[in-house]
C-alpha cells in the first residue's frame, strides 16, 4: 500500500475550538470500482493487556527525551503554562515509538474497541498510526491537512470503502478540537468513527466534547497518572505538581467528563513568619523571620555602592523599611572598624539584619580565616554570609566552626540570575541535600524559581531571589534582572 506524504510543519493542538472549512465532497461508488475491498479489521481479544510497570517506565522514558517538560510555556492560546507536552520528538526514539504504539493499541485491546482501518491526525500522529498499523497488519488512511487543487483533490488518501468504521489516532488530547478536524472529512466520504485511541489526555474537557460528538476516548495517560508516577520517583516536587494541578483545573475547555479528572488543586495556604521561625533551628533564620513578621516586610536591600560612607547614609535612609541590608565590604576603600561598628548600630536603631555577600567558595580549613579572621572580620558583625557549594559540605563545615557559636546563618547558592550560569539541575539538588544536613546552621538558599525545583525543603529555609531592582534589563557582564513591581 502506497501512502503519500501531507507537506508542511508540524503545529500545536489549539486549547480552543475554531471551525475548519473543508471541501465537502460527495461519495460517487461508481468512482472507487478500481478500488479493491479491504477486509474489514477488528482488534482481537488478547490476554497482553496494559500492565503498571510498562505505563511507569514510559513516563519515565518520556520525561527523560523531553516529551514532557515543566517551566513557563506559553501556548497557542496566549496562556502560559508550566507543563508542555511536544511529543513529536518520539520519532527519534524508535524505542519510545514503539512503546507509545503498543501501550496504545493494548487499551484498544483492553476496552474492547473494534474498527475497521485506522487514521492519524496530522502531522504528530501520523507516525504513531503508521507503527500500530505495521505492528497489527491494520490497513491505515492518510488525511490530507491541505487539500491540493489540483489532482484527485482527495481530503482522505487510501483504499476503503462507505459504511467502514475507522479508529482515528491522536497524540495529545486537550480541548478536542484537532480530533474532531480528522473526524469531519471521515465522515465526509462516509467512514463512520466511534473511537478515538490517544497517548496523553490533558484532561482539559476534550473527552467531554468528543462524547458529545457520539466518540469514545481511550487514553493511555491521564495527565493526572504522569504526574502520579514523575512525584513518586522524584522528577517533581509536591509544589509543581499543585501548579500543574491548578494550571489543568483553572483552564478547561468545557465540563470535563472522565473519571480521571484532575481536581482543583487546594490553595496551599500561606505559612505566617512567625509559625516559619518554629520550624528551624538556627537562632539568626528564627530572628530573620520573627523580624519579617515584626516590621511586614520581606525586602532585603541590595546596596551596591561604592563605598563605605554611601554604605552607611543609604542604610539610615532605607534601614526602616527592609528586613535585611546585603553589602560588599571587599569594595568599599574605606573599609574600617569604626565603620563596622556604625553599620552594627544602625542595623540596631532599624531593626534588620546584614547580610555579607561573600559567596565563599574554597575548601573548610581556607573559609576558616577568610570568615574569622583577615581585614574584614565577617562573623564579627554580618549575621549572614553564604557560599558555593561547589567544594563539597567540607565548605559548611568550616564556615560552622566559626559562625555558629556566634548565632550566625549561611545561605547556599543553589542559583544564581547570571546568564549562563552552571548552578541548576542536579548542582541546585545538591544543595537542597547539603542543607537538610546541616539544619543548624544553613538557613536557606540564594535562588531563582524554587517553585520549579523537583526536591522538596524545609519550609524554614528562607528563599533569598537575586537581581530583583525597580526596572528590567541587566549588565554588560551577563546579570539578568527581574522587575520588582512590573506594569499592569
Amino acid at each position: 500500500m502506497r501512502f503519500q506524504k501531507s507537506g508542511g510543519a508540524a503545529v500545536t493542538t489549539p486549547l480552543h475550538e475554531h471551525k475548519t472549512h473543508t471541501h465537502k465532497r460527495t461519495v460517487v461508488p461508481s468512482l472507487r470500482v478500481s478500488v479493491p475491498p479491504v477486509p474489514p479489521f477488528h482488534v482481537k481479544t488478547s490476554p497482553k493487556m496494559v500492565n503498571e510497570d510498562q505505563i511507569d517506565a514510559l513516563i519515565l522514558r518520556l520525561h527523560e527525551i523531553e516529551a514532557v517538560k515543566f517551566g513557563e510555556f506559553k501556548l497557542k492560546s496566549g496562556l502560559i503554562s508550566p507543563i508542555y507536552v511536544d511529543l513529536r520528538v518520539i520519532v527519534s526514539y524508535p524505542d519510545v515509538l514503539t512503546s507509545v504504539a503498543s501501550c496504545m493499541w493494548d487499551v484498544l485491546k483492553s476496552n474492547g474497541a473494534t474498527f475497521d482501518n485506522m487514521c492519524g491526525v496530522p502531522y504528530t500522529a501520523l507516525p504513531i498510526a503508521t507503527c500500530m498499523s505495521l505492528n497489527n497488519d491494520c490497513p491505515m488512511l492518510m488525511r490530507r491537512k491541505e487539500v491540493k487543487d489540483y489532482g484527485t483533490k482527495k481530503a482522505i488518501e487510501g483504499a476503503f470503502h462507505v459504511g467502514q468504521t475507522c479508529l482515528v489516532v491522536e497524540d495529545l488530547v486537550t480541548s478536542g478540537a484537532s480530533v474532531m478536524e480528522t473526524v469531519e472529512p471521515l465522515n465526509q466520504v462516509g467512514l463512520v468513527v466511534k473511537d478515538v485511541v490517544v497517548l496523553i489526555d490533558r484532561e482539559q474537557g476534550g473527552e467531554a466534547r468528543l462524547a458529545a460528538n457520539d466518540l469514545k476516548l481511550h487514553a493511555v495517560l491521564p495527565l493526572s497518572r504522569v504526574l502520579v508516577t514523575l512525584e513518586k520517583n522524584g522528577k517533581m516536587s509536591a509544589d509543581l505538581v499543585r501548579s500543574v494541578k491548578a494550571f489543568i483545573s483553572a483552564n478547561q475547555t468545557g465540563p470535563n467528563a472522565s473519571g480521571n479528572e484532575i481536581p482543583l488543586a487546594p490553595v496551599e495556604k500561606r505559612i505566617p513568619y512567625d509559625e516559619r521561625a518554629e520550624l528551624t533551628r538556627n537562632v539568626c533564620a528564627k530572628e530573620l523571620w520573627r523580624l519579617m513578621g515584626t516590621k511586614k516586610t520581606n525586602l532585603c536591600l541590595s546596596a551596591d555602592v561604592d563605598t563605605a560612607a554611601e554604605l552607611l547614609e543609604l542604610a539610615d535612609k532605607l534601614g526602616p523599611e527592609i528586613c535585611v541590608l546585603k553589602t560588599h565590604c571587599d569594595l568599599y576603600p574605606d573599609f574600617s572598624d569604626e565603620f563596622v561598628a556604625k553599620l552594627t548600630q544602625l542595623a540596631s536603631k532599624h531593626n534588620f539584619l546584614i547580610f555579607e555577600d561573600r559567596k565563599f567558595a574554597d575548601i573548610g580549613n581556607t573559609v576558616v580565616g577568610q570568615y574569622a579572621s583577615g581585614v574584614h572580620k565577617i562573623a564579627d558583625w554580618s549575621h549572614i554570609t553564604n557560599a558555593h557549594i561547589v567544594p563539597g559540605s567540607g565548605i559548611i563545615d568550616g564556615l560552622k566552626s566559626v559562625g555558629l557559636q556566634k548565632g550566625r546563618g549561611l545561605l547556599l547558592l543553589a542559583e544564581m540570575s547570571s546568564k549562563g550560569t552552571m548552578a541548576k539541575g542536579e548542582y541546585t539538588n545538591a544543595a537542597i541535600d547539603m542543607a537538610a544536613e546541616h539544619p543548624d546552621f544553613v538557613i536557606g538558599f540564594i535562588s531563582t524559581d524554587s517553585a520549579k525545583w523537583q526536591k522538596t525543603w524545609s519550609k524554614g529555609l528562607v528563599q533569598m531571589t537575586p537581581g530583583v531592582q525597580l526596572g528590567g534589563g541587566g549588565d554588560a557582564m551577563g546579570q539578568q534582572v527581574r522587575i520588582a513591581f512590573p506594569k499592569s
